[in-house]
């Protein structure tokens, strides 16, 4: 039985946060037998640009991508989108409308407070832990809400720094996770978790298997943001998911769905 390697959450230097060429990207991912690698660039916004694609280089961002699938089209799929920071106010129909092949809705701030920046991590001291952990998951159900994405991006990023709750995150996460399987949404199996001093997959174990419960899709991701992360992880997260039931994940065409056995 053929199975599929997926690899759907990865970066360019565009973010201006990430090293390597396309290029050098992909020759990783078909070294490691990646059969689906998809670009989901930091989308633009007017708010915190430094850290994201420019609205002027959007053109270039994605001739680059559809440039790089046609000439590797032989060695491996590669799809188009965009990562999408859900903050009220400021996403742009440009990026919502845009004709890609998925888009992932990220939550990286609360109240416009970038917690997983390191740079900012010393708002964790003048704050309620648990309710910080509230406020995340009521803003990753309300970007779930809006039905502009596809994939849920990394669902416990609030847990990177290690300040974890005293609260039953499978009770912090319900509605979000109800939320999910609602909108019919993918939540992404991302490594990332692993680099960072959490050490840890996103989602964590005991989220993943209230996903399985209700029937939740998942697909995979790397989140690379240098040639060494290609495919960071995956045998650790294709791991999780089979130890709590998966078998199969999501890859997207033109923001369809489509089930893969990996």
């Amino acid at each position: 039985m053929k199975t599929t390697r997926i690899d759907l959450h990865n970066h360019t230097t565009r973010c201006n946060h990430a090293e390597g060429t396309i290029d050098e990207y992909i020759q990783r991912a078909i070294e490691l037998g990646i059969d689906i690698y998809g670009f989901s660039e930091h989308a633009p916004m007017d708010f915190d640009e430094k850290y994201r694609l420019s609205f002027c280089d959007m053109d270039a961002y994605v001739n680059d991508v559809l440039e790089a699938k046609e000439r590797y089209k032989n060695d491996l799929e590669i799809l188009l989108g965009y990562e999408v920071d859900y903050l009220p106010g400021h996403m742009d129909e440009r990026v919502l409308s845009a004709k890609v092949d998925y888009l992932i809705g990220s939550v990286h701030f609360i109240d416009k407070w970038s917690f997983d920046n390191p740079e900012f991590i010393g708002g964790w001291k003048s704050k309620d832990i648990d309710e910080i952990w509230k406020a995340y998951f009521e803003a990753t159900e309300a970007m779930v809400k809006t039905g502009k994405f596809d994939i849920v991006g990394h669902l416990d990023l609030i847990k990177v720094f290690k300040y974890m709750p005293k609260q039953d995150v499978r009770v912090l996460a319900r509605d979000v996770l109800k939320a999910i399987k609602k909108s019919g949404m993918v939540m992404e199996l991302n490594a990332a978790g692993l680099r960072k001093p959490v050490g840890e997959i996103y989602p964590s174990k005991a989220l993943l298997e209230v996903a399985y419960e209700l029937d939740i899709p998942i697909t995979f991701s790397s989140d690379a943001h240098a040639v060494d992360q290609v495919g960071f992880g995956y045998e650790a997260t294709t791991s999780l998911a089979k130890s709590v039931g998966y078998t199969q994940a999501v890859t997207f065409k033109d923001r369809e769905k489509q089930l893969l056995i990996f």
